[in-house]
């Protein structure tokens, strides 16, 4: 099974690059789950929420029958998103982000225009949060890019990326 997984600050660009990408390749988008969790709370969590977050994005990572998956989000969203908004990172998200879980992280530059939605919380800070990002994929040694710009040109460094580590995708 191939695994890759988008991950980035908010509103750059994740969602819509999983769907391009998964389409075009015809292999299986897995939504993120943080988004249908903080809609049945209505945005609405505390710190022990972050991990029950956790444990349904790893369920629906997991439960794929697919041989290849693209995931909107990986567990550096929670690790960075839990430090910035609470301090500290539960031991359960850690080890989650420690375990090579996807093949490839694509992490997305959030120099497109900020879009407001009732989920998001983080409009002026976004390059901040994104060498957070780039830092602990870093740290975790972790297999990732960088994309930035158009959609275009992310779909394509994406694209290329992906074929390039995986012959099988060609």
């Amino acid at each position: 099974m191939i695994r890759i997984a988008i991950t980035g600050p908010e509103s750059s660009g994740k969602t819509t690059l999983c769907r391009s990408l998964s389409e075009h390749l015809n292999v299986s988008f897995v939504p993120e789950f943080a988004r249908s969790y903080l809609e049945k709370t209505n945005g609405e969590y505390d710190y022990p929420d972050l991990n029950k977050i956790a444990m349904g994005q790893l369920e629906r990572v997991k439960s794929s029958n697919s041989e290849v998956v693209i995931s909107d989000s990986d567990f550096s969203v929670l690790e960075i998103w839990s430090q910035y908004k609470y301090g500290s990172v539960s031991a359960y998200i850690q080890e989650l982000v420690k375990q090579d879980l996807f093949d490839l992280h694509i992490l997305c530059t959030p120099d497109i225009p900020w879009e407001q939605d009732s989920l998001r919380e983080n409009p002026d800070n976004r390059d901040q949060l994104f060498e957070l990002y780039k830092d602990s994929l870093s740290n975790y040694g972790k297999n990732f890019i960088v994309v930035s710009g158009s959609h275009e040109s992310r779909f394509e460094k994406s694209l290329q990326s992906i074929r390039s580590t995986f012959k099988s995708l060609n």
